[in-house]
């Protein structure tokens, strides 16, 4: 298997899924026999595949929701479509109808669980799509179903055609004893030149269209029920948004290929959404966005605290006299939080980012969820202006230096 995997990948994967999904046995099956199909398509052990149904439940209900989708549309062994095919009359399923029903109204429900999980339980839906996709492009081959090669009334005429174009021998064979080569050209004839059919002009899909349209509409609703409802946060919003962009890949990618493009929106918001939800915001309370500078020349001046929600916080106190004592905070939801002591001044300083990089006072660290907490003196030892910090950053830089 290439490490190189192209959209074009993709969708082939996706396509040769649907076309040979598994079939839930009768035989082996715990609830509608979704975990042991899957074993048995791709011969692995179901114990395996309940566990991941399990941990992906504990998603907010991730796995849940796939699992009655298996129910659905996931036919048995032995019927000729799913459920939910046979509901829409496409064939014979011994599904009765009234379940399928059932199923499908219990999805309606599962569905907003999965809104209301936030981007967790949206994150563990496209981690259950995703390790189908691993299982169907590496083990895809094995137990495939077997299928019947159909054919149409045009093949049966042209094979008749075929049969019957010539009815006379041509002149190298005037006594006819050999019929099966008057295909040949004549002796000496002059070949037909070949001409290549033009490539058929393959039509723009739609979906990816429609999936960025409907992607808008909830955008909007979004925006506007936000003033009523407050579970329209922008971690939920974000996640309706990859919900409906990532379901029109899936559509376009079983319907012929398209929708490819919105990946370029799925993944940025698919970052923002995991920092959104798992980096703690809610510390910092100020409206602020930009650059805030400030440069407090008496104990007085000095605030309580400075913050900014996104951009920086440049604080200089080393133009505070050499006596007395101050204690404040300084913290930034997104962006530096930068402070400047004074050379001689007792500072007392913690440093904290959750994503980022401190530099407090010769202490340095990178990464997540670091935390550095220092006391020095000065150069001249203990004794005069006392400075008490902390200085934090959700995400971005923390530098405490002296002046």
């Amino acid at each position: 298997m290439s490490g190189n995997i192209s959209a074009s990948d993709v969708e082939a994967t996706l396509k040769d899924f649907w076309a040979s999904r598994p079939r839930r046995p009768h035989d082996g099956r715990k609830i509608a026999g979704v975990a042991a199909g899957i074993a048995r398509r791709y011969q692995i052990d179901p114990v395996i595949v309940r566990v991941a149904f399990v941990a992906m439940a504990l998603c907010n209900g991730a796995g849940v929701l796939v699992y009655l989708l298996g129910w659905l549309w996931l036919a048995q062994s032995d019927d000729e479509v799913s459920a939910a095919e046979a509901l829409l009359g496409r064939g014979r399923s011994s599904t009765p109808t009234a379940l399928t029903v059932l199923l499908g109204l219990a999805v309606i429900p599962a569905t907003g669980f999965f809104v209301d999980g936030g981007f967790t339980m949206v994150g563990g839906v496209l981690l259950s799509i995703g390790a189908i996709y691993v299982l169907h492009r590496g083990r895809g081959q094995l137990n495939r179903p077997e299928t019947t090669p159909a054919f149409g009334m045009g093949d049966e005429v042209s094979t008749e055609e075929q049969a019957t174009a010539r009815v006379t021998p041509p002149a190298w064979d005037p006594l006819g004893a050999a019929p099966f080569a008057w295909d040949l050209p004549e002796p000496g004839a002059t070949a037909e030149p070949v001409v290549a059919e033009p490539r058929p002009v393959r039509r723009r899909s739609r979906v990816g269209a429609v999936a960025f349209g409907l992607a808008l509409v909830v955008l909007a609703g979004s925006l506007v029920s936000a003033e009523r409802w407050d579970w329209f946060t922008a971690p939920h919003v974000i996640g309706l948004l990859v919900a409906v962009l990532g379901a029109g890949m899936l559509f376009g990618a079983l319907r012929g290929g398209g929708g490819r493009g919105l990946i370029w929106l799925v993944v940025p918001l698919s970052f923002v959404g995991v920092a959104m939800t798992s980096l703690d915001l809610e510390g910092v309370d100020s409206d602020q966005v930009g650059a805030s500078h400030a440069k407090p020349t008496s104990v007085e001046q000095v605030q309580d605290r400075y913050s900014a929600s996104i951009g920086e916080v440049v604080l200089d106190l080393t133009g505070l006299p050499n006596q007395g004592k101050v204690t404040t905070e300084v913290e930034v939801g997104l962006g530096n939080a930068e402070v400047t002591v004074p050379a001689d001044a007792d500072v007392t300083v913690t440093c904290r980012t959750d994503l980022g990089a401190v530099q407090c006072l010769g202490q340095e660290s990178e990464g997540e969820s670091r935390h550095e907490e220092v006391t020095d003196h000065g150069a001249d030892g203990p004794g005069g202006l006392e400075i008490v910090l902390d200085v934090r950053s959700e995400i971005g830089q923390v530098v405490v230096s002296r002046g």
